[in-house]
């Protein structure tokens, strides 16, 4: 099965990117065989930042990410987001790929379910 999840909020101060990455470990624990793509649009391109410093036992969505940016799964950000945040791709974690609405849309009728955060 294919799943897409489109996160849209700030990765802190809210918790829908942490939610959506949890229930992402999730699935792939419940079914190991599922492919799931995440694409970060709007703020949540931010998520992707790498060399976050997050307090002692607070989450930390780099390494959340990081652990879904291997294999089968991918990690996309909204490349416009990108540059309307001043991120470059040397300023995001290794596995992530700057992405496109075009490629977007191919993941949307590409998958199974498409959940939007």
């Amino acid at each position: 099965m294919k799943i897409l999840l489109v996160l849209n909020d700030a990765p802190y101060g809210g918790e829908k990117c942490f939610n959506a990455l949890r229930l992402a470990h999730a699935l792939l624990k419940e079914a190991p065989d599922t492919e799931v793509a995440v694409f970060l649009m709007a703020d949540a391109v931010v998520a992707a930042r790498a060399g976050q410093k997050t307090p002692d036992g607070y989450y930390n969505l780099e390494r959340m990410l990081k652990r879904l940016a291997s294999g089968r799964n991918r990690v996309l950000l909204c490349g416009t987001c990108m540059d309307a945040r001043g991120l470059t791709d040397a300023d995001v974690l290794p596995g992530a790929e700057r992405s496109t609405m075009p490629e977007l849309s191919r993941l949307t009728l590409e998958a199974d379910k498409v959940l939007v955060f």
